[in-house]
């Protein structure tokens, strides 16, 4: 799949952050803050705020068109190199009759967010642009007591480095998904439980497989299938599809569903392999292996016992994040369990 590459970034370029979604900046002022402060320390870049990027949540909740200005805005300026999302949510997709894919097309630049963000990485790949799943503002920059090292070369790698990202490396900080208030600005100085991370694991599959990235919050992905925004059959054909749920965690049956869906589509049969993010158990301890149960339940009703998944890895809804590059080209090792990513993400 051909796909635009925005040019890297690097220290000095101009940074506009927007809020597609949620209004997460106007509600805690200070995380975005923390997240602002920490991109401009770690990175060299300089970071704006378009229009509404800080505005009340609920005059951002009220007001997709003002969000979707934001956007084009910040793609129609030549002075800004990057557009990093703040914070996901739950309604992005309403941004769809109010954006216009020829202004993303003729001005690609790196486009950073997730979750609910997952409804504009498939507006840019309709439009043709490569664009980024990776960490919000809120979410990922503004980590407590400092972002994580695996989360900082993640994205030099992806965003800064116009080089093939190579072998994704096992997370040995480990992960965390807990709960600290954002409305007290005492915990921002306080670092998160940590749990072991762990290997990544192959569910099923042997040897080895490449294609290229398509996928997000399984979530989000519900809510652009059948729009215009949804890839055609062509676009899937030999993808690595990479999976993930939201904070919500919802439950395992709604992940069949919604692949016997793919399966339906001819989706499932015609991708190269499936990747599965760690997710946010939402104190669960059995959820991560009861997702991957129905992943493979699904893929078995489909006949596709041999598809090559692989499970555990961390660019989902827990911290520290990777940043993958949308259209890259990939390579999944069943045998050492392993990712590469050939290309590179940026020129």
């Amino acid at each position: 799949m051909q796909l635009i590459q925005p040019r890297r970034l690097q220290s000095g370029d101009t940074i506009a952050t927007v809020s597609p979604s949620w209004g997460g900046p106007g509600t805690f002022p200070q995380r975005y803050a923390a997240g602002k402060a920490q991109l401009e320390a770690l990175f060299g870049v300089r970071v704006v705020e378009m229009a509404h990027t800080l505005a009340p949540p609920e005059f951002v909740a009220a007001n997709p068109k003002a969000r979707a200005d934001d956007l084009m805005a910040a793609f129609a300026d030549p002075a800004i190199a990057g557009i990093f999302a703040t914070i996901g949510g739950d309604d992005c997709i309403r941004l769809l009759p109010y954006l216009d894919l020829e202004v993303i097309r003729a001005n690609p630049k790196v486009f950073l967010g997730f979750s609910d963000t997952t409804s504009l990485h498939f507006a840019c790949l309709t439009a043709g642009l490569a664009s980024f799943y990776g960490p919000s503002i809120m979410a990922g920059f503004g980590e407590n007591a400092g972002m994580h090292a695996y989360s900082i070369e993640g994205l030099r790698k992806a965003l800064f480095t116009p080089a093939p990202m190579g072998l994704v490396p096992d997370n040995t900080e480990g992960w965390t998904a807990e709960r600290l208030d954002w409305a007290d600005p005492a915990l921002q100085s306080q670092k998160r439980q940590m749990q072991p991370a762990g290997s990544p694991r192959v569910l099923q599959g042997q040897g080895q497989v490449t294609g290229h990235f398509l996928g997000g919050c399984a979530e989000v992905i519900e809510m652009v299938k059948g729009t215009a925004w949804w890839p055609g059959l062509e676009m899937w054909r030999g993808a690595i599809l990479f999976y993930e749920t939201s904070e919500e965690a919802p439950p395992p049956r709604y992940i069949k569903y919604w692949l016997r869906n793919l399966a339906a589509q001819r989706i499932l049969p015609v991708l190269s392999g499936l990747l599965i993010a760690r997710p946010d158990p939402l104190a669960d301890p059995h959820y991560q292996a009861q997702l991957e149960a129905a992943v493979c339940e699904s893929l078995a009703e489909a006949g596709l016992e041999n598809l090559p998944v692989l499970s555990g890895l961390d660019f989902g809804h827990t911290q520290p994040m990777l940043t993958l590059p949308y259209g890259a080209t990939a390579r999944i090792d069943c045998d050492s369990a392993s990712l590469t990513i050939l290309s590179a993400g940026v020129v």
